[in-house]
């Protein structure tokens, strides 16, 4: 191959490789051209942190002991006595309505002055508890949530065992005591009054006896999916705080727990006033409504809303004031910022004159106090490979490569069968997959065969194409010059000025001459000059030398055909005389020897080269 060819086959494979490589690009393309970034922070933040936002309960469960009741007889005496001074004053009406609501009035401003507890004792079965948030930090089954959410003070559990348990009893007193008004109807304010009085009574002289407490956190049953066959499992309490405004939190153990989602705990320092942060939660406005199925009532809410400012209790506790809307229910909680990180722990909000709770101000313990909790009980939070594979699946899911996102999913089914929301997952991803909305990649391999397929045909092509310019040229040269050199013939010096043989295998010490092997020590001075000239010799009676390979040269430069066949030599004909050509359709005597035309050219080719080697050569 010339160098003008080399170049051209070296310029041309280098255009059809790049061309090919742009192709393979072009196919393979829409693997990365959809990243899934239209996918909004709360959507993603949600798919991935619900899974470990679980739905807690706290239950305390007992009999409640409440005494019968009747008036001090004497202090009511006094009483009706004040009463018709009342009237003779013209301070109170002097008919029968106007004295009853005097008279309960001023029973309800001091009860136990009027009434008084007597026997015999009324019973009732009772369990008072509420709801809150809790989200899994291990793998094993370590739960984080508040201090308020798993205990009580006794204050607080009497006046919830009185607002529950006691309601039965407050009724049947309060319709006792307006029956006795001798046909009076009450309006509303009197009822008010009554009841009042009784709510009072009641829930300060009743006792509680064999108080039992139950904390469990609300699970699905294996299958998959959040449904009505969910059930508490019972959680031991293992440390607990203060409640707000003190260092609001508690830990939890769920005994026999295995590859349960986790989320993932980040640092104060992750947001600031301005970032916005997200709450996710049970609601109690949901948990407590009856009109939800209970599927419902356990997936949790995300809310959001601005970081507004850092605050620190009277005691030095921290808290961050952010505008997420929170409610009852939603204590415990986690709070996450952008980056999908607790970043805290929903713990207050502040409630209107009427009850309802504030969406405008919510208080959030921070992550720092929660991991100093966690040190405290040598927990360590981990992620599990539930959530590790989940999170790779989900990842393709948003990026719509369902066939991607499928197997990974049922390896999450696989490795922990109670998972909420896997096997919606699974469904939503078949589907898209028979509805041809899937648009996985295809594997790296194929792209790399393919591309190899590419460069094959590529490189077929282009030598082809050399064959077939080698074979344009190889029958005839311009008249003038030189004919190109053959296979296995020397190879032409650096501008035309001799050159030096081909090697003819390894090892070997002949080197091959116009497709003969020459003995060692063989001269090309030994030839005629380009004139056909011999010294002392006539012009055009030269005859080229033969040899065989490894054969003596004789000494009269002769070496006839050898006799065995075993190797035929076959003696040129001189040079400048012509080989007879054989009749039409007659076949040259000695067919199997060299073409004489090309070894004249190849001799020709030899001389003009020795011509310019230079003297001393």
């Amino acid at each position: 191959m010339d160098g003008n060819l080399r170049k051209y086959f070296g310029r041309l494979t280098g255009g059809m490789a790049a061309m090919a490589a742009l192709a393979l690009l072009a196919v393979a393309a829409p693997a990365s051209a959809d990243t899934g970034d239209e996918v909004p922070v709360g959507t993603r933040l949600a798919a991935r942190t619900h899974p470990a936002v679980q739905l807690t309960s706290l239950t305390y469960s007992g009999e409640v002991v409440v005494p019968s009741n009747d008036v001090k007889q004497a202090a009511w005496d006094q009483l009706t006595n004040d009463a018709t001074q009342a009237v003779l004053a013209g301070k109170i009406a002097s008919d029968e309505r106007s004295i009853a609501k005097f008279l309960f009035q001023r029973v309800a401003a001091d009860v136990d002055r009027y009434l008084q507890p007597v026997g015999p004792e009324r019973t009732v079965k009772a369990q008072v508890g509420g709801m809150c948030t809790g989200w899994w930090v291990t793998p094993d089954g370590y739960m984080v949530t508040g201090a308020h959410c798993v205990e009580m003070s006794n204050e607080q559990l009497s006046q919830t065992f009185a607002q529950q348990a006691l309601e039965k009893f407050n009724k049947q007193d309060a319709k006792e005591i307006i029956n006795g008004l001798r046909g009076l109807e009450a309006d509303k304010e009197m009822l008010e009054l009554v009841q009042q009085i009784y709510v009072t009574f009641n829930s300060t002289h009743m006792e509680i006896r064999g108080l039992q407490k139950s904390l469990s956190v609300l699970q699905s049953l294996p299958g998959g999916g959040v449904d009505k066959t969910a059930k508490e499992v019972p959680a031991e309490l293992v440390s607990v705080g203060e409640s707000y405004p003190g260092k609001d939190f508690a830990l939890l153990k769920v005994n026999g727990q295995l590859n349960l989602p986790t989320v993932p705990l980040g640092e104060d320092v992750d947001v600031q006033t301005g970032d916005t942060l997200y709450i996710s939660g049970f609601p109690g406005l949901v948990t407590n409504t009856p009109w939800f199925s209970i599927e419902s009532k356990l997936d949790p809410a995300l809310t959001e809303g601005p970081y507004n400012a850092k605050r620190s209790t009277q005691e030095g506790v921290p808290y961050i004031q952010t505008q997420a809307p929170s409610y009852h229910g939603n204590s415990g909680g986690p709070v996450f910022s952008r980056a999908g990180r607790v970043v805290g722990m929903l713990i207050a909000g502040t409630v209107s004159e009427n009850g309802e709770a504030s969406e405008n101000e919510s208080f959030v313990l921070p992550v720092s106090i929660i991991k100093e909790k966690l040190n405290e009980k040598n927990v360590k939070p981990s992620a599990s490979l539930t959530t590790t594979k989940y999170n790779e699946a989900l990842d393709d899911f948003f990026q719509r490569h369902y066939k991607d996102a499928l197997p990974k999913f049922r390896e999450v089914q696989a490795l922990f069968p109670s998972h909420p929301y896997v096997a919606k997952y699974i469904t939503d991803s078949q589907q898209a997959i028979s509805s041809g909305k899937d648009e996985t990649p295809q594997p790296v391999w194929l792209w790399v065969a393919i591309g190899a397929g590419v460069l094959i045909l590529v490189g077929g092509g282009l030598l082809l194409l050399v064959l077939m310019r080698r074979r344009k040229k190889g029958p005839s040269s311009p008249q003038g010059q030189s004919p190109s050199p053959v296979y296995g013939g020397p190879y032409p010096g650096v501008n035309g000025s001799g050159g030096y043989p081909a090697q003819v295998g390894g090892g070997h010490d002949r080197q091959p001459v116009n497709g003969q092997v020459l003995p060692q020590g063989w001269q090309p001075q030994s030839l005629p000059p380009a004139n056909g000239h011999r010294p002392g010799g006539t012009p055009g009676s030269y005859e080229a030398p033969r040899g065989g390979y490894d054969s003596p040269r004789p000494a009269d430069g002769y070496d006839p055909q050898r006799p065995d066949g075993a190797t035929q030599y076959v003696r040129p004909t001189p040079y400048g005389h012509q080989r007879p050509q054989p009749a039409p359709g007659q076949r040259p005597a000695d067919s199997g020897a060299p073409d004489v035309a090309d070894l004249e050219r190849e001799i020709a080719e030899l001389r003009r080269q020795l011509q310019h080697r230079p003297p001393d050569a």
